[in-house]
């Protein structure tokens, strides 16, 4: 698994597209002043048969 982290395309609380790494890990909306990070659960598997 790779060490690098995903880069969100838009806030989830706003929407905007102005992010930047912040400090700590996580992500800077630069337009709703928040800062967040995204975690993985898991993956669910669907036996659709």
């Amino acid at each position: 698994m790779s060490n690098s982290r995903a880069v969100p395309y838009f806030c989830p609380y706003c929407g905007d597209e102005d992010l930047r790494p912040h400090e700590d890990g996580g992500w800077h909306c630069r337009s709703c002043t928040r800062v967040f990070t995204v975690t993985i659960k898991g993956l669910v598997i669907h036996d659709d048969s």
